[in-house]
């Protein structure tokens, strides 16, 4: 059913003018022995006539020369012969609707000529009209009134179209706003795990050179060995430091001497969301096991993007954290009764998208959104290989 409506609303109109010219050259020819029926030989008025009203199906892509051609066309075929474009009564709709198109173009230039042009035209054809009558001399301004009633809706047709490609600009500005938000939360995403990754190939580093030093002099094969591993792993770090550096370049952001947070310290992620007055209830599942240090960096960070976005943009009162340590995964949740979000969050604007990222760099499940009984729902399962 959809499509059929797609195909009504963009096709339908095509269709009607098709069957109009369809109408206006059965007309023609079963009208042949008509007392008022066209002089020219039905092998040209048949299709002639049918010529009038087809331009309109080109209204689109010529919307000046296409409804103009229908007047232009009817005025020409009246010098050859006056009865063939005022038998049909579908030319006089076609008319009428080339009048309408013409008062409605968004360049009033354009729309009073487009007057002009109809009001010569039907004077043309009435007068050409062998069997005209004195109450036909009254059609020009009946389609002059078709054409004020294009003219009046003129700016409401501008309007509408100036409000769609508002929209076309807004969503492709949204496109590229989203774009612009998961590029930011990447490069914020590998600065962290760079940080991550790079204590502890340091602390790699420092135990394989602190081993060679112990070694005793008899042990050669060792000690090269352990002296390769430990200038691996410096190269590694001075090569580490140069590809990150280009992303901290942009936003002049220093490396972490810190050790970045884990779901270790979300107690204190929790004191520091009461201290704004919101209450958080913090509920800790299964036995804590030690995690990799990426997702250990994830879930806090979900954890502390759930509570940002409770305190600053659902306006809650109240929170709920829960960690739950379960056989090949970690899963956090952070439920609250405010009001939702908006998908963005204070914490560098990314919200949702920046979440998703970082999810789906190991391959979890996020599952964020309004609740039944009111509120918002994060969850997010880490799988953790044991």
């Amino acid at each position: 059913m959809e499509r059929v409506r797609f195909l009504i609303r963009s096709y339908g109109f095509d269709a009607l003018i098709a069957l109009g010219a369809v109408a206006s050259a059965l007309i023609v020819l079963f009208s042949a022995d008509a007392d008022n029926a066209p002089t020219s030989p039905l092998w040209f008025a048949v299709p002639a006539v049918a010529i009038v009203v087809l331009p309109l199906l080109c209204r689109r892509r010529f919307p000046f020369a296409a409804p103009a051609s229908v007047w232009v066309i009817a005025a020409a075929l009246s010098f050859i012969d006056g009865r063939l474009v005022v038998l049909p009564i579908t030319v006089y709709v076609a008319g009428m609707v080339a009048a309408y198109l013409l008062g409605n173009l968004p360049d009033g230039r354009q729309a009073c000529l487009g007057l002009a042009v109809t009001l010569v035209a039907i004077t043309i054809i009435v007068v050409n009209n062998p069997d005209h009558a004195a109450g036909d001399y009254a059609l020009p301004a009946l389609f002059a009134i078709a054409w004020l009633a294009g003219f009046a809706l003129r700016s409401r047709a501008a309007h509408a179209e100036a409000a769609e490609q508002r929209a076309m600009w807004l969503e492709q500005t949204r496109e590229q706003d989203a774009r612009r938000a998961i590029a930011e939360e990447r490069a914020r995403i590998a600065r962290e795990l760079h940080d991550v990754v790079a204590h502890s190939v340091s602390v790699m580093t420092v135990q394989t050179s602190a081993v060679r030093r112990l070694l005793t002099p008899e042990q050669e094969k060792e000690r090269h060995a352990l002296l390769t591993v430990e200038q691996t792993g410096r190269e590694a770090l001075a090569e580490m430091r140069r590809l990150v550096g280009v992303l901290r370049s942009d936003v002049h952001e220093a490396p972490a001497l810190a050790p970045q947070p884990g779901l270790a310290e979300v107690g204190t992620l929790v004191a520091h969301a009461k201290e704004t007055g919101l209450q958080v209830d913090l509920q800790i599942e299964g036995q804590p096991v030690r995690l990799p240090a990426g997702i250990d960096l994830t879930a806090y960070r979900l954890v502390q993007e759930g509570l940002t976005n409770a305190i600053k943009h659902a306006s809650a009162e109240h929170a709920e954290v829960r960690v739950r340590y379960a056989s090949g995964h970690v899963e956090v949740e952070v439920v609250d009764d405010g009001r939702g979000v908006n998908g963005r969050s204070s914490s560098g604007g990314h919200g949702l998208l920046g979440m998703r990222e970082r999810v789906s760099i190991y391959r979890g499940d996020l599952d964020v959104g309004p609740r039944a009984e009111g509120g918002f729902r994060l969850r997010a399962r880490l799988p953790v290989q044991t």
